[in-house]
């Protein structure tokens, strides 16, 4: 690691959520040197969190991505149910599920905890971060910062600002985004950012296709793979993210930009049975 990069990374971060991005996101500053503390709701869900950064750590250090060993370097990590640990970190960045409400609760509680200067985000993929802001004593002090999943292999941060974000913040995000080794596309809030409302309204198209009998999902996606050089097909990368995550954000910008966004019937179909994509095994397509 390099100065630059560690002069660019918050000393000390919080993070909200141990789940598979909270986990990713704790990962990717604690490779970069920064001390990590995860918060969980339970003495369960804090274990989960503590064993899947770990074993991200551990493939990192595998691959020669990170220098170990593994316990000096999760000696920077700490994973506890105590939101007061938040206290003395730099930045925080809540990475709990895709609901309005838990969301604002969880924002709003954390806030609570911070020291003066500190810096509070929201991993938030479509919600609306000057929405969220407003429920905040200090939404000058609040942006989102939305990263992709697989959080350590992706190379992209979508900084989004809100109405009333400090433009310090958003220079001070663009360099902790170099910091991690990553690219920041910024954007005003808006519907599903960039990133969200050009993915799902792809992703949709190629459900439709696939419940009108043009094609199979494999081909669907090798044609975006080979033809237009996606890294993954659409299809693929909805497994990934869960098909009850791009249902949520489809019902959102179908409430806010209109039918266009409407969710086909067989994603309702697969959610409501229980394929939900590589986290259960099945989705459009086979996970082992």
């Amino acid at each position: 690691m390099s100065s630059a990069e560690s002069a660019m990374v918050p000393a000390r971060v919080g993070v909200l959520g141990g789940g598979r991005m909270g986990a990713g996101i704790a990962h990717a500053f604690l490779i970069k040197g920064a001390e990590v503390v995860v918060v969980e709701r339970d003495e369960a869900a804090a274990a989960a969190a503590r064993e899947r950064v770990s074993a991200s750590a551990a493939a990192s250090i595998e691959r020669g991505v990170l220098e170990g060993p593994l316990e000096q370097v999760l000696d920077r990590l700490a994973v506890t149910l105590d939101r007061g640990a938040f206290a003395d970190r730099g930045l925080v960045i809540e990475a709990v599920p895709e609901d309005w409400e838990l969301k604002v609760a969880s924002l709003k509680d954390v806030e609570q905890h911070l020291g003066d200067g500190a810096v509070l985000a929201s991993n938030t993929s479509s919600l609306s971060v000057t929405g969220l802001s407003a429920e905040l004593a200090h939404p000058e002090n609040f942006l989102g910062l939305h990263f992709f999943n697989p959080v350590p292999a992706s190379t992209l941060i979508e900084v989004v600002v809100g109405a009333q974000t400090a433009p310090e913040w958003v220079a001070a995000a663009r360099a902790w985004t170099a910091g991690l080794g990553k690219t920041a596309v910024v954007v005003n809030d808006a519907p599903g950012f960039a990133s969200s409302r050009l993915g799902v309204a792809i992703a949709l198209e190629a459900m439709r296709m696939v419940e009108e009998g043009v094609a199979t999902a494999e081909d669907i996606d090798n044609a975006m793979v080979l033809g237009y050089k996606h890294p993954t097909g659409p299809l693929k990368t909805t497994d990934i993210v869960g098909l009850d995550v791009r249902l949520g954000i489809a019902e959102y910008l179908a409430s806010t930009l209109g039918e266009r966004f409407e969710p086909p019937q067989i994603l309702r179909d697969k959610v409501a049975a229980g394929e939900l994509g590589r986290k259960t095994g099945q989705g459009f397509f086979t996970w082992t």
